[in-house]
């Protein structure tokens, strides 16, 4: 597994060369194929006459039925173990792509290229795939590291604000849950563009890459990723099915502020750093219209892929900068915490 800082995406033509792949696929979805696809052919010579498969945008295409037709599409074209999938897009393009090429007949090579900054600081990196099942989230997948994720800051400049702020999300959570330095340079960031989030980029792929490279299939130390999610893939199946969906890092923006208030309740945080938390979190992501319901959120969160037996297992904080895996989550206790 390689995340490879390539401002101006060259690095993309010498892996190419090094992997010699029988055929070229690139995976886009419908704002990539328009926004990004026609800059990467023209960077990338090694491009011209590759195939392209496209899908829909949005969360909803991230299904088994998709990749179902993706397989077929694949098979289609003539791929073999030896072809190469590109995967241009964000978190969920990286995550249904790495999925289809693990399994397509039982593994082809696969490369990302994240597009959104929530996949460049997270989805991409670390070598999980997957797609979702009905209403919950990522309950079907592998875990299988890509032969290269590129990184470019490039493609920032093709998002929305809203784009950004949700990537944001993750850049806050990498340093809740890492660095307490870093908590403090990124909570300064006053502008959700381009030029102020570039900088952030770096330090948020080295905590993901470093907690992975110690625990590649998530049985300890990589679990710390999951704070913010337990209660924000609730959040955010429960957005898919109403007329306000929310993007997956703004539900993460919201699982980030009650996980705190959970870490506060409990005695793991102090008030005063609570306090200083939910000022940053609250100031970007507590307007956001939501489903408030703990009552809402529980059936979700009792199927939640990282629990065992009939226990919602949940990731808190232990301080500025120090996760708390494995915390036992109860109804109850969700009850009494309260945005407003």
């Amino acid at each position: 597994m390689r995340n490879i800082w390539s401002p101006d995406l060259s690095a993309l033509s010498g892996i190419i060369q090094e992997l010699n792949p029988s055929k070229i696929i690139l995976l886009v979805d419908e704002n990539t194929h328009d926004r990004c696809l026609p800059h990467l052919i023209i960077t990338i010579p090694e491009l011209d006459g590759a195939e392209i498969l496209e899908v829909p945008a949005g969360e909803e295409t991230k299904s088994l039925e998709i990749a179902s037709e993706l397989w077929l599409g694949l098979n289609d074209l003539g791929a073999d173990r030896s072809s190469l999938l590109l995967n241009l897009g964000g978190g969920m393009i990286t995550d249904l792509g790495g999925f289809v090429a693990s399994t397509f007949r039982r593994g082809m090579h696969f490369i990302h290229i994240p597009t959104s900054l929530l996949a460049m600081v997270d989805a991409a990196i670390g070598g999980k795939t997957g797609v979702n099942l009905g209403p919950y989230k990522n309950h079907i997948g592998t875990f299988c590291p890509p032969q290269a994720t590129l990184v470019s800051p490039v493609w920032l400049e093709t998002l929305s604000q809203r784009q950004l702020l949700a990537g944001f999300a993750e850049i806050l959570k990498h340093a809740l849950i890492a660095d307490e330095n870093y908590w403090q340079e990124s909570s300064c960031v006053s502008e959700m563009t381009g030029d102020h989030l570039t900088p952030l980029l770096e330090r948020s792929i080295e905590i993901k890459e470093a907690l992975v490279l110690e625990d590649p299939e998530e049985k300890g130390p990589r679990k710390a990723l999951n704070f913010g999610h337990t209660i924000g893939h609730a959040i955010e199946s429960l957005s898919l099915q109403s007329e306000h969906k929310l993007l997956h890092g703004e539900a993460i923006g919201l699982g980030l502020i009650y996980e705190t208030m959970i870490s506060e309740k409990r005695g793991l945080i102090s008030s005063e750093e609570s306090e200083r938390i939910l000022a940053t979190l609250k100031m970007w992501y507590a307007d956001l219209p939501h489903e408030t319901s703990p009552d809402k959120w529980w059936p979700l969160m009792l199927k939640d892929k990282k629990n065992r037996g009939d226990e919602v297992n949940c990731t808190l904080l232990k301080g500025l900068g120090k996760a708390f895996i494995n915390q036992k989550l109860e109804l109850e206790e969700l009850r009494g915490i309260s945005i407003a």
